[in-house]
């Protein structure tokens, strides 16, 4: 263990010092937050494969010390992996997840792939016998529907190992699972169990867990396995439209929307104001870990519903895995200072197990997601911001990736932001603000603001401009 420990800080010393090329700077007012991201940054780097690695571009994002990658790590730490100039490693990684999906395997791919582009053995003996969760396909496929948002590449909509992967995850997947919507409670434990079935072998019992929970007993379903699955047909309905399946895109949005009323209507708990988060072959609810992936699905559409989850998060202890969803999270949620609170956590050398990839990925999406409040939508080849810091101090956020150009986007205060075009292509800006705002002033002319509210309540005004390459644009409310 020891010899293990210590090849692994070696390699995060090598894969440190070989990744400082990255352009991505941030700096705040707040010296505190400028820390932060310094410290996630470089850990976050630091876990940059080696360019001789067999697998190709990757990064680690599983237990260390193995090398390797899993399906849940890398579709939490892709967006932070993008703006950090490792897109190659997150289309190579998910790219091998989706290539190895298989009938032998009952539609499941690699749940983890090593530094040797090996399935890991921790996890992985052979095609009957194996770790899985079955989120993972809804999580990569949703992960990937985000991907071209933020960076237009059509490969990851378009690409054959892609659909295919969408395709067999929405039908066979579903199907060989028992993942239908009537099905959910009423499933065998273990579907595609090995034949003869050894309960005490992790391969036999956890080979399809459905749930990213891992330490429940005797499950049948989790609620975060239908907020993965209602997200990611979603996302492949979203897929389908762009490449002009409409009346397929309609029956997949529409057969989401069928696991998030059942998780709305089954699983909350009117007496604890909660939602269960399980339900065993004992036809029992239960409550554990698990509802980070309501949120992180965005599946809950009842906004009291939201915020008891979301205090009750607040109000727990969690391990650190759940805790790096909570930068961005508590964020795009409505709760700054909360957010504010774990990033400094999250950071702290003093914290325990903030090695843990998933941690510093976690915060340098919270920065970029989560405080500067940055989205792209390549259909309308638009990017939006939204300052969301809870105090009212500047931050800067420079040379960020998106939709094939560079941006920087300055926050001067909640009421000024600066958006200036490093690349050599137009963009269109979005620039939002909280609050009920009549107008808007772009280079100081005046704009008639739209208003809305967002998915907390909050009333958020904006207005859109267009930022050709090169351009400085400042947009302000009074």
């Amino acid at each position: 263990m020891k010899k293990s420990i210590l090849l692994f800080v070696v390699a995060c010393f090598y894969n440190y010092a070989s990744a400082q090329n990255t352009g991505l700077s941030f700096t705040s007012d707040d010296a505190a937050l400028q820390t932060a991201f310094n410290n996630a940054k470089a850990m976050a780097l630091s876990y940059k494969g080696k360019p001789a690695d067999p697998v190709g571009p990757w990064y680690e994002s599983a237990l260390p010390p193995r090398f390797a990658f899993c399906m849940r790590d890398v579709s939490h730490q892709a967006l932070a992996g993008q703006v950090l100039g490792l897109q190659d490693a997150n289309k190579n990684m998910l790219t091998l997840f989706a290539k190895n999906i298989s009938q032998s395997k009952d539609w499941c791919t690699y749940w983890e792939i090593n530094h040797f582009g090996k399935p890991a053995p921790e996890d992985y003996r052979n095609d009957k016998e194996f770790w899985y969760n079955l989120d993972a396909n809804f999580d990569v496929m949703t992960t990937c529907w985000k991907l071209y948002l933020w960076t237009g590449d059509k490969e990851y909509i378009q690409g054959k190992a892609f659909k295919n992967f969408y395709h067999r995850s929405a039908k066979e997947f579903i199907s060989k699972w028992v993942l239908q919507p009537d099905s959910l409670l009423t499933r065998p434990a273990h579907p595609n169990a090995p034949v003869p079935f050894n309960v005490e072998d992790s391969f036999h019992r956890c080979r399809g867990l459905p749930s990213y929970s891992e330490g429940v007993p005797d499950i049948k379903m989790g609620a975060d396995l239908l907020a993965a699955i209602y997200r990611g047909l979603l996302s492949y309905a979203e897929i389908l439209k762009v490449n002009g399946q409409q009346r397929e895109a309609a029956i997949y949005a529409k057969k989401a929307e069928a696991y998030q009323k059942q998780l709305d209507k089954q699983w909350w708990d009117d007496k604890a104001s909660l939602y269960f988060t399980y339900y065993s072959n004992k036809n029992v609810f239960g409550k554990t870990e698990g509802e980070t992936f309501l949120l992180w699905f965005d599946a809950l559409k009842d906004s009291a519903r939201r915020k008891k989850t979301l205090e009750h998060l607040l109000a727990n202890d969690w391990n650190i895995e759940n805790l790096s969803y909570f930068p961005y999270l508590m964020y795009e949620n409505g709760y700054p200072a909360a957010a504010y609170k774990y990033i400094l956590h999250l950071t702290n050398p003093a914290t325990e197990r903030r090695e843990y990839p998933e941690v510093s990925f976690g915060v340098i999406k919270g920065f970029t997601e989560g405080l500067m409040g940055i989205a792209a939508d390549a259909r309308y080849n638009s990017i939006s911001t939204l300052y969301r810091n809870n105090n009212d101090v500047g931050s800067a956020l420079y040379r960020v990736p998106v939709l094939n150009t560079l941006i920087n986007i300055r926050h001067v205060n909640k009421k000024k932001s600066v958006l200036t075009n490093k690349g050599n292509k137009m963009v269109n800006w979005r620039a939002s603000f909280y609050g009920n705002h009549a107008l808007i002033y772009i280079n100081a002319i005046a704009h008639k603001a739209i208003y809305k509210k967002d998915g907390t309540g909050n009333a958020v005004s904006y207005a859109s401009v267009k930022v050709n390459a090169g351009d400085v644009i400042t947009a302000y409310v009074k």
